[in-house]
């Protein structure tokens, strides 16, 4: 079904490969599923793909000692929270791929920072994150800090 050699650079993300699955072996995909299948990218056909991804880290303090934090990506942009510590991060990715230069004060961004805060408050929606993003109290975050 994929032709060799053929690259593609649409975002996918794990929760599609469920869907994916499901649409090779010809089983329905449940409405409720969050991902996409993957098999018309695959045979190379035209689709409206998603244009970002939204993702959300839980596991803190933990194994990987990452702030929990959720965030947006699109091919260009990341844009991160890292709401225990009312923080945020963003990255332009074409000029900075290694993510070494956050970019969230600096005004040249403003207009980008404002929209895709708007789409990722768009996909928390979307995808019914209702998790509790409080930051955490002063006084607990020296203890807990990374």
């Amino acid at each position: 079904m994929i032709k060799p050699g053929a690259i593609n650079t649409e975002l996918i993300q794990n929760l599609d490969y469920a869907e994916t699955f499901l649409d090779v072996a010809g089983a329905e995909i449940p409405a409720d599923m969050q991902g996409r299948s993957l098999v018309p990218l695959f045979r190379g056909e035209p689709t409206d793909w998603r244009d970002s991804l939204y993702y959300h880290y839980h596991e803190y303090p933990s194994v990987h000692m990452v702030a929990k934090h959720f965030g947006i990506r699109t091919k260009q942009y990341k844009l991160i929270r890292f709401y225990q510590f009312d923080e945020w991060e963003f990255y332009d990715l074409e000029g900075d791929p290694e993510e070494l230069a956050n970019q969230y004060s600096n005004p040249k961004y403003e207009t980008v920072i404002a929209e895709l805060k708007a789409d990722l408050d768009e996909l928390r929606s979307q995808y019914a994150d209702n998790t509790d993003i409080s930051v955490m109290p002063a006084e607990w975050q020296k203890e807990f800090r990374p």
